[in-house]
């Protein structure tokens, strides 16, 4: 990595702003656990890289994911094993899964879970020392590896740990506004400092995407407002990288919702799938345990999917709570093993004057995690765009329609540990150990200094917080649980309104701001909510996450990936077939291996 002094150049376009320049031959975009595994693999092959994060190292979304971990390591059910977990992601993914993800995570798992170990991620143990498993939805066996209702900070403290003793460099604070791409392949990108506002150039032979996903589309979603905008599924589109199955958003069942001076700030907040998986239970506002509806064998372990809609129907036909949610209750347990399962639960709505050993919590469907983003090779890590790669939440594939619980995290180290060994051996030496600029990047990259200083200096009436509350409520209203042609086109246009009225924004100079941040999170998520909305709309179906009242049922003529490119007039969509399981993985799926729910109770 090779920091140069700031310039102040200027071209025929007129003035550029001052902006710092950075050398380095793998620029990792993203700091959570896909970032992080993927540098760890560079740092342990030689490949000198960068990780830059929008907030201060160790402070990533990987830190919400609570629940657990899957892997088949067979610590309680000896009988799992690898091919047994990958049928079950083809069959929550109902089959539009990438063949190579699934099978390379799955495969995979258990050695990282391993790793990890050794690293010092304090799992939880059995009694005989072996690494515990838990239940969770939709899973044959006890498979997901937890540290109690923290596994997502825990595992994130061992990789940054583990980052941090092979001296990989990360910066802080830093945001990409845009990549450089001449349609081809990537030379880098720009952004800006967060802290005092300056630009920054990136010049870097290979880019890695890890940015998360596009779940804060939504009103009502898990992850706090400034992450999951959708960055990274942007950025790779805007440089001619494909995008897949964007149609595929998850909404988990037990979102917060409250009726109290917490409501604002916990909204949509996730109670963890771990609630459930230690037999918590859902019932409606009468009381019932209505689940013995929808899926008297799976119960409430039953996939998100099936769980989610089944409290929309609830609300939908009266027996909703006043804030249109359920109730989840987990007091038929003893106090003791409430506090020691589920520590962070325990004490997240005590401190908000609830006693999960007593008390039921009302909940509701929010969005979650994406399915669906940026399309790559999953033998390589790779775009279609040369020396753009992705990983993580950033990418699709893995989960297909529907995301298995435990699964995100089992994915940012199986695949994150891959990417960054096919980028280390991609790397030659002689011509990405010292990148100079392509002849044109830097007439773009000056361009995207002089946009984003006049977005600063816009003079409008309207705020981004009004324009990305209108967009998530798009989104909310025309996207959500349950979706048909008609709303989703009455959502296209809105949404283009919401854009036509970029037009008119109000900033105050200062690019150090939340306002400003906010304005840039705009314009990700006005491209991604657009190739949403388009992609629901193709989708003449339902099929796991995606869900249309016009079209119930699902189809066999739709088992194929939506693929989002950008055109010369706007967003081009095509249809792709998807890839078979290999035969041992097909043998596994069609023996109908499934939960026996009686084990929980």
């Amino acid at each position: 990595m090779i920091p140069t002094p700031p310039t102040d150049p200027s071209d025929s376009d007129g003035d550029v702003p001052e902006y710092e320049e950075v050398r380095v031959p793998v620029l990792v975009i993203g700091a959570g656990a896909a970032g992080a595994r993927t540098a760890i693999a560079l740092a342990e092959r030689g490949v000198d890289c960068l990780v830059i994060g929008k907030r201060g190292h160790g402070d990533a979304h990987t830190t919400w994911a609570a629940g657990g971990i899957n892997a088949a390591l067979g610590s309680l059910d000896e009988e799992d094993d690898w091919r047994i977990h990958a049928a079950d992601t083809y069959d929550e993914g109902h089959f539009v899964n990438d063949p190579d993800a699934v099978e390379l995570t799955t495969k995979h798992m258990p050695d990282r879970i391993r790793e990890l170990a050794e690293w010092g991620m304090p799992f939880d143990r059995t009694e005989d020392g072996k690494i515990d498993q838990r239940y969770f939805g939709a899973q044959s066996f006890r498979r997901t590896c937890f540290v109690g209702d923290r596994t997502g900070e825990a595992m994130l403290e061992t990789l940054v740990s583990k980052a941090r003793e092979l001296e990989i460099p990360y910066r802080e604070n830093v945001m990409v506004t845009r990549l450089l791409s001449d349609g081809a392949r990537v030379h880098g990108a720009v952004g800006y400092d967060m802290e005092d506002g300056h630009f920054v150039l990136f010049e870097a032979n290979r880019v890695v995407l890890a940015a998360g996903g596009y779940s804060a589309l939504y009103d009502r979603h898990s992850s706090r407002d400034e992450e999951n905008n959708g960055d990274g599924q942007a950025l790779a589109y805007e440089a001619g990288a494909d995008l897949l199955d964007l149609e595929f958003v998850q909404f988990h069942p037990t979102g917060m919702v409250q009726d109290s001076d917490w409501n604002e700030e916990w909204s949509g907040r996730l109670v963890t799938e771990a609630v459930r998986g230690e037999g918590g239970h859902l019932l409606n506002a009468e009381g019932e345990r209505f689940m013995e509806k929808y899926s008297p064998t799976q119960m409430e372990l039953d996939a998100r999917d099936v769980v989610a809609r089944a409290i929309a129907q609830e609300v939908r036909e009266g027996r909703g709570t006043e804030n249109a949610g359920v109730y989840l209750d987990i007091s038929h347990h003893e106090r003791e093993f409430i506090e020691r399962r589920l520590p962070k639960m325990y004490e997240r709505f005590q401190k908000l004057g609830i006693d999960l050993a007593e008390d039921a919590v009302e909940v509701a469907p929010t969005a979650h995690y994406s399915m669906g983003g940026v399309d790559i090779d999953f033998r390589t890590g790779e775009t279609r765009i040369k020396r753009l790669y992705a990983v993580g939440e950033t990418v699709a594939g893995v989960h297909g329609a529907n995301r298995l619980g435990g699964n995100s995290l089992a994915e940012t180290v199986a695949i994150g540990k891959l990417v960054g060994e096919h980028v280390a051996d991609a790397v030659d030496e002689s011509t990405d150990a010292d990148p100079s600029l392509h002849p044109g990047m830097r007439t773009l990259a000056e361009r995207e200094f002089r946009a984003l200083a006049d977005l600063a200096e816009s003079d409008g009436d309207t705020t981004p917080t009004e324009l990305l509350a209108a967009l998530r409520a798009v989104m909310e209203d025309h996207a959500g649980i349950l979706r048909d042609e008609a709303s989703l086109d009455e959502g296209l246009e809105k949404l283009a309104a919401v854009r036509e009225r970029t037009a008119d924004l109000r900033l105050d100079g200062d690019r150090t701001n939340r306002a400003f941040e906010d304005a840039v999170d705009l314009s990700f998520m006005l491209v991604v909510a657009e190739g949403v909305l388009r992609s629901a709309k193709r989708r003449a179906e339902s099929r796991g996450a995606h869900y249309r009242t016009d079209y119930p049922e699902k189809r066999d003529e739709w088992r194929k990936n939506v693929l989002v490119r950008r055109g010369n007039t706007g967003m081009d969509l095509r249809n792709r077939p998807v890839g078979l399981p290999s035969e041992e993985v097909q043998q596994a799926i069609d023996e109908g291996h499934e939960l026996e729910y009686h084990h929980l109770e």
